[in-house]
């Protein structure tokens, strides 16, 4: 082991660089596109202050998800691929709120589907199409309330959602 840490590229060893944010690291690689490429991917979806040697099983669920489509960003000439994500903007602030949602339009633009199970209501307002699940939560909910464009949904006298939606939608 002491042998491994005696080893440095920048004069960082193994423990310095998995030490690093991924923002600290797209620096430091910044003249080897083949890791700056798939840690910039990982910026995007709004990951930069994760460090490179954290363990998955500290991510929390939206964290994983956005490891998940920055993996496959980087995969070149996706289309016609599907993809469910459960609540990814979970503990996201604002402005990584926009990042994600710049990144899944990519994916649509791309030729793909993107379907979500969300609350946030950037995202809501964002998206072409809503299924609105409710009247309630839990043994209260499961019946589709609403479904439409987010001005559709938002005009739903029947949905929660839709109540939120309409504000928000408002300050466009």
């Amino acid at each position: 082991m002491k042998e491994t840490l005696e080893v440095k590229y920048k004069k960082k060893n193994i423990y310095d660089v998995l030490a690093m944010t991924v923002e600290e690291a797209l620096e430091f690689w910044n003249d080897i596109p083949a890791i700056h490429d798939r840690l910039k991917t990982l910026g995007e979806v709004g990951l930069g202050y994760l460090t490179l040697g954290q363990s998955a099983t500290t991510l929390s669920g939206g964290e994983a998800q956005r490891v998940k489509i920055s993996a496959e960003l980087y995969r070149p000439h996706l289309q016609k691929t599907i993809y469910l994500l459960d609540e990814p903007t979970v503990g996201l602030h604002y402005e990584d709120v926009q990042k994600l949602i710049d990144i899944l339009n990519r994916l649509v633009v791309a030729g793909n589907s993107v379907v979500l199970i969300e609350h946030n209501m950037d995202i809501i307002k964002s998206s072409d199409y809503l299924l609105d699940f409710g009247p309630e939560g839990g043994i209260g909910g499961g019946t589709l309330v609403a479904k439409g464009t987010p001005e559709e949904v938002a005009n739903n006298k029947h949905s929660h959602t839709g109540k939120y939606l309409k504000r928000v939608l408002k300050g466009r």
